[in-house]
C-alpha cells in the first residue's frame, strides 16, 4: 500500500520514532508532525492535548495516510482511545505505551519497574493500569519527571546539567530495587546512555524507537499494509519553528531535514 504513515509528536522529540521506522521500514514514507507551538504537552490539560490530536488527525487523515503513529507518551495517555474508537475500522491508530508494555510482559523477569514521564502521562494511570491487567505480579515505581523534556529540547544532554538533573530523578527512593525502566517519553532516547551509565548498565531500559517501529511491521505485515518500494519523499511539518529548531532535529532524527511551518 503506497500510501504514507502519519506520525505525530507534541514536538520533535517523536522525530526518534520516525528514525526507527525509517530503518526498520525502508520502503515507508510519512509525514510528521511535530505540534510545536504547543510544546510541552506534559504541562497542558487533558482537553487541550485532545484538540490538539483531533486536529493533527484530521490533516494526516486528509493527506491521505494509511496508518496513525501517535509518537508521544503524552497524548498516548490521554487521546489514544478516543481516537481508536472514532476510527476504528477505518487505519490503525498505533501508541507508544502498549507495545513498550508487551515488551516488558515478554521479558518476563521483572519484579519492579520503574517509569520516568511527564506529569500528564503519570497522572493519567495508564502504564500502571496496562501493567496492572497485564502482568500484576510486576509492581511499578512511578515518577514524573517534567525538566527532562524541555532540557533534551534546549540541547542539554552528555554534560554537567543533564547528569545533574537525571541524577537528581533516579535517586529517587521510589527506585530501590528496580530491574527495569521505561523511558516514558520519546525525548529521552537521547539521554539513555547517561540513565544506563548512571544504573552501570544493571537493569533493562525500554523505549519506543524500535519497540513501536516494529510493532508497526507486524500489523503491517498482517493487514497486507507494507510498500513494496519506496514511494515519495518523508515531509516533516512543524507548527512553530524557533531560532536553532533546525539545528535540533539533528539530535532527534540524526540528518538534515527541511522543516515546513504549517499552522492548524
Amino acid at each position: 500500500m503506497e500510501k504514507p504513515i502519519g506520525i505525530f509528536d507534541s514536538g520533535i522529540g517523536g522525530l526518534t520514532v520516525a528514525k526507527a521506522v525509517s530503518k526498520i521500514l525502508p520502503n515507508e514514507r510519512f509525514i510528521y508532525f511535530g505540534d510545536t507551538a504547543h510544546l510541552p504537552y506534559g504541562d497542558k490539560s487533558k482537553e487541550a492535548i485532545q484538540r490538539y490530536s483531533k486536529a493533527i488527525t484530521k490533516f494526516l487523515l486528509a493527506n491521505n495516510c494509511k496508518a496513525i503513529v501517535i509518537a508521544c507518551n503524552t497524548a498516548s495517555a490521554v487521546s489514544y482511545k478516543y481516537l481508536r474508537d472514532k476510527y476504528q475500522g477505518t487505519i490503525p491508530i498505533i501508541n507508544v505505551i502498549d507495545p513498550i508494555i508487551e515488551e516488558v510482559v515478554r521479558f518476563g523477569d521483572h519484579k519492579k519497574v520503574g517509569l520516568i514521564a511527564t506529569r500528564t502521562t503519570v497522572a493519567s494511570g495508564v502504564y500502571q493500569e496496562k501493567m496492572s491487567r497485564r502482568n500484576p505480579l510486576v509492581e511499578m515505581a512511578v515518577l514524573p519527571t517534567p525538566l527532562l523534556a524541555p532540557m533534551i529540547e534546549e540541547g542539554f544532554s552528555k554534560d554537567k546539567i543533564s547528569k545533574s538533573v537525571i541524577e537528581n530523578y533516579l535517586s529517587n527512593p521510589i527506585f530501590e530495587g528496580i530491574d527495569g525502566l521505561i523511558l516514558g517519553c520519546t525525548h529521552y532516547v537521547l539521554i539513555k546512555e547517561e540513565i544506563n551509565e548512571f544504573f552501570n548498565g544493571r537493569i533493562k531500559l525500554y523505549d519506543s524507537t524500535d519497540i513501536v517501529a516494529l510493532k508497526m511491521k507486524q500489523i503491517f505485515e498482517k493487514e497486507e499494509m507494507l510498500c513494496d518500494s519506496k514511494q515519495g519523499v518523508n515531509h516533516f511539518y512543524v507548527s512553530d519553528i524557533t531560532e536553532g529548531f533546525q539545528d535540533s532535529t539533528l539530535r532527534f532524527y540524526g540528518d538534515n531535514l527541511k522543516l515546513e511551518l504549517l499552522k492548524l
